[in-house]
């Protein structure tokens, strides 16, 4: 006699709503929780006030200002930052953002990290949390790459000292590569790549080493570069780009 195998399907498991779209790669918590709060975001043709409610993510339609939220509706942009323009979405003194930049169609698109008000170039922009939290996770060790320029001669030995790291309020700071382009007794230019996007990381790395930057342009992120793009102008980055950095996320 055979032996009869029966296969029990698992049931779809519930989850809090917050969570199952950061799960889903439409939105982190925080966004979600800002739609919900806003009236914006309905499950199954209501409208939720709760980030807590609970859903089927597999299963339950998630309409976002009208709109189904699917693969087809995920955005990545570049904006090339300019100077002065502040990397939120609101500012309480009364500051330009970057989302002053867009179009009202792309102002739901969160920052992949930030640049300070000085820092001008390459911004990416997304809903997708799952490209997102590929491109800030340490671990994937993405590359960023800045142009540096810097009061004084900056020497070789500083040169080693940037690429072995330096300690600065508890946090390593550590460049992965650094290349002098031009140096003289009043300033030096650098190409700087960095693996990690901490907290104005550059500018504090050089105040270690006795140097004040004075301009810092991030010129590319991964794969992606500002080419010939202009201080406020923005582009939609292509299917093709971003299957090139990780397929699995397109």
């Amino acid at each position: 006699m055979s032996d009869i195998i029966k296969i029990v399907k698992k049931p779809l498991g519930k989850v809090i709503l917050e969570r199952a779209l950061s799960k889903l790669g439409f939105a982190s918590r925080s966004q979600t929780r800002s739609w919900v709060l806003e009236g914006r975001l309905k499950v199954n043709g209501i409208v939720i006030n709760d980030p807590l409610y609970l859903v089927v993510p597999e299963k339950d339609k998630f309409v976002l200002d009208g709109k189904l939220l699917q693969k087809s509706n995920w955005q990545t942009i570049i904006l090339y930052k300019p100077k002065a323009v502040v990397t939120t979405r609101s500012d309480e003194q009364g500051r330009r953002t970057v989302f002053d930049l867009l179009p009202e169609e792309l102002k739901q698109l969160h920052p992949v990290g930030r640049l300070d008000m000085a820092t001008t170039g390459l911004l990416l922009l997304t809903n997708d949390s799952q490209l997102s939290s590929y491109l800030t996770d340490p671990v994937n060790a993405i590359l960023r790459t800045y142009i540096v320029m810097v009061t004084g001669r900056v020497s070789p030995e500083k040169i080693q000292q940037a690429s072995e790291g330096v300690w600065d309020n508890g946090e390593f700071l550590k460049a992965s590569k650094l290349v002098l382009r031009k140096v003289s007794n009043k300033e030096s230019h650098l190409i700087m790549e960095l693996t990690e996007g901490k907290n104005r990381e550059i500018r504090r790395l050089f105040k270690c080493l006795g140097h004040e930057v004075t301009r810092l342009k991030r010129v590319a992120f991964g794969p992606f570069t500002l080419g010939t793009m202009q201080p406020g102008e923005f582009r939609q980055l292509k299917h093709a780009e971003i299957q090139e950095l990780y397929p699995v996320l397109s």
